[in-house]
């Protein structure tokens, strides 16, 4: 009878155990054990005398203490691993289902997604966990370029290095800067003046003094190495001013070398004045043709704040002659004040020299101010333009939707 036992108790643990330890088997458990452990006594065991009786008090017990031993071996795992794993694969579902959710996610992230209180909650938190993650991607696959580009240049200045070292390329650099040196020396005795008024200073901040002497260097390098250089004249220009200690900055020792022409005087004091133009966007008089005879004036002012009629004023206070660059003529403007910089006056100057073409001299104004040449009269070219302007700003759309339905409803009848 007790080997009996013990190979029933063995056969119940493990057949009915594995079942016991799931949700939802404990209540059916005792009955369905009964059964069992009966009917096979009753099989192994026909030999038992009828009078012999199961104790089925002492097989309840031997149930509950194997229920006891397995349900410990399962509730010894930690609660907190089985809602991990279960928040795990919910948002495997929702991934799948097309939803924001981030590919990687820590254990502390998802304790929070789990004490959410709503659904809706979770997916917010999710959605912000998504953008951070690929906000970050972003940012290393900016930096990755940046490191990129930035050996890249390196290599390619180690490589313009070693050709300016090369013997060849020295000697090539050195005969040209000869040469454009050679030009300007020559432009000083039989080449056209032209005037840069230096006498802005008051009217400019220090960052704008600065701005004006890059652009100054810039067109100064630009006429060296044109065709037909100017002899170029920086009048009003004072020893000691910001503008004089910007250009020691940039030059150094090569301030004094180069060859310009530096005065402290005016340009009317130099220069007859029924020879000067003065050239400001605040003209009313458009300038046609380039004249080789003239001399022409450039203020040298960088205007952030754009303050218009300054140079305009100063030419009239001293009786010189004004024009404008006939930009409306040749271009379709954009948006913004048609003042250039002093660069690109210079480069719209040496090509009007060389080759009296408005459309080549007028290809060094931005892009971005212009939306192109003009081809057709200004007049009807300014209407499509202030339709352009109404559409864009959403200014009187009613006008424009009536003005479109008249023009619709002629071509309809006189179809």
């Amino acid at each position: 009878m007790q080997s009996a036992n013990m190979l029933l108790k063995r056969i119940v643990r493990s057949s009915v155990l594995p079942f016991a330890a799931r949700p939802g088997m404990k209540k059916d458990l005792f009955p369905l054990s009964r059964t069992l452990s009966l009917s096979l006594c009753l099989k192994q065991d026909n030999s038992c005398e009828p009078s012999e009786k199961l104790d089925l008090d002492a097989w309840k017990k031997v149930m509950k203490s194997g229920l006891q031993e397995g349900v410990r071996d399962v509730v010894s795992e930690p609660r907190e691993l089985s809602g991990l794993a279960a928040a795990r694969e919910t948002l495997e579902m929702w991934r799948l289902a097309g939803r924001l959710v981030p590919e990687n996610i820590s254990e502390e992230q998802l304790k929070t997604f789990m004490e959410c209180p709503s659904k809706s909650a979770k997916k917010k938190y999710l959605k912000y966990l998504h953008l951070k993650e690929r906000y970050k991607k972003n940012d290393r696959r900016k930096m990755e370029e940046k490191r990129k580009r930035k050996l890249e240049a390196q290599e390619q200045t180690s490589k313009t290095e070693e050709t300016k070292q090369s013997p060849f390329m020295s000697l090539w650099s050195s005969t040209m800067d000869k040469a454009y040196s050679w030009k300007a020396a020559q432009s000083m005795i039989f080449g056209q003046p032209l005037v840069f008024d230096m006498s802005y200073e008051k009217d400019m901040s220090v960052l704008e003094v600065s701005l004006t002497v890059k652009q100054l260097i810039m067109s100064e390098s630009c006429n060296r190495r044109s065709v037909d250089p100017f002899h170029i004249h920086l009048c009003n220009f004072q020893d000691d001013s910001l503008f004089h200690k910007e250009f020691i900055k940039h030059y150094g020792e090569a301030w004094s070398k180069l060859l310009i022409t530096v005065t402290d005087q005016c340009y009317t004091e130099v220069f007859p004045k029924d020879k000067l133009i003065y050239l400001t966007a605040d003209s009313p008089k458009v300038m046609k043709t380039f004249d080789h005879d003239k001399i022409y004036i450039v203020g040298s002012m960088v205007d952030k704040n754009i303050k218009t009629g300054v140079s305009l004023a100063r030419a009239k206070r001293l009786g010189l002659e004004t024009a404008a660059l006939p930009l409306d003529k040749y271009l379709l403007w954009n948006s913004g004040a048609k003042n250039l910089t002093l660069d690109q006056m210079m480069h719209i100057l040496l090509t009007l020299k060389d080759t009296a073409d408005w459309k080549k001299a007028l290809e060094f104004v931005p892009k971005r101010k212009y939306c192109g040449f003009v081809n057709k009269p200004v007049s009807e070219l300014k209407k499509t333009l202030d339709l352009m302007n109404t559409i864009k700003l959403g200014k009187q759309r009613e006008e424009v939707q009536k003005q479109f339905a008249k023009s619709y409803s002629k071509k309809y009848k006189l179809k």
